[in-house]
């Protein structure tokens, strides 16, 4: 990307009162709003666009894309080829980077990464000392926090709460699809089930294996996964 100037008479007021100035890149186009141009490395392709904000120590670098009305703040960084787009907010000391996708009005804060090709997306949040990296998928209304890792090709959906690795048992691949199963801890104090197009309880779970595949060897290896789910992932209760 060209080189960009900061207007000095398009600016906006942050929440806590900070000034921003809008973008002004070399080829005359318009992009978001910096507090310095300390926030956006120059000697890079990535871009602010739209109307998102980037302020405090915060520092977008590589062919990182920050767009909409996404805000990054704080230290937070987005390098890489990551983007941070919607409404979605990355604060504090935050990482977005390699792949990954923060969008709709999801949060990423404290010390939490979002590595690879990871997605976090819808009302989502993800916050302490987590990780999520790998094809995982945090979504809905999830919460990932404390010292939880999510990871592979898992799918963290709904109100799934999830602080540490044991909250969270991702197994596959498994059946004619070498699809992955993904058992989450949820708000409900019961544990969730993900893989496919199935978001459920385990009870439902194990009633749609036993229409689709009853006692096969796919339908077996299912039943297994659940009984392995049932010893790892603690509910709220053992805790």
């Amino acid at each position: 990307m060209p080189a960009y100037t900061l207007a000095p008479t398009d600016t906006v007021i942050a929440p806590d009162g900070t000034i921003l100035y809008r973008i002004q890149y070399a080829d005359g186009t318009r992009g978001g709003y910096l507090q310095s141009t300390a926030n956006l490395d120059p000697t890079s392709d990535a871009q602010v666009l739209g109307d998102a904000q980037v302020s405090g120590n915060a520092w977008v670098s590589g062919n990182a894309r920050v767009s909409g009305d996404a805000r990054v703040s704080g230290n937070a960084q987005v390098s890489g080829n990551a983007w941070v787009s919607g409404n979605a907010r990355v604060s504090g000391n935050a990482w977005v980077s390699g792949n990954a996708w923060v969008s709709g009005d999801a949060w990423v804060y404290g010390g939490a990464r979002v590595l690879g090709d990871a997605r976090v997306l819808g009302d989502a949040r993800v916050s302490g000392n987590a990780q999520v990296s790998g094809n995982a998928q945090v979504s809905g209304n999830a919460q990932v926090s404390g010292d939880a890792w999510v990871y592979g090709d898992a799918w963290v959906y709904g109100d799934a709460r999830v602080s540490k690795p044991q909250h969270c048992l991702t197994v596959g691949p498994l059946g004619s699809r070498a699809a992955t199963l993904t058992v989450c801890r949820d708000s409900t104090l019961s544990l969730s089930y993900a893989t496919g197009c199935f978001f459920g309880s385990r009870e439902a779970f194990l009633a749609a294996v036993e229409a689709t595949h009853g006692d096969s060897p796919i339908g077996n290896v299912y039943a297994a996964a659940v009984m392995l789910a049932d010893h790892v992932v603690p509910p709220y209760t053992q805790e």
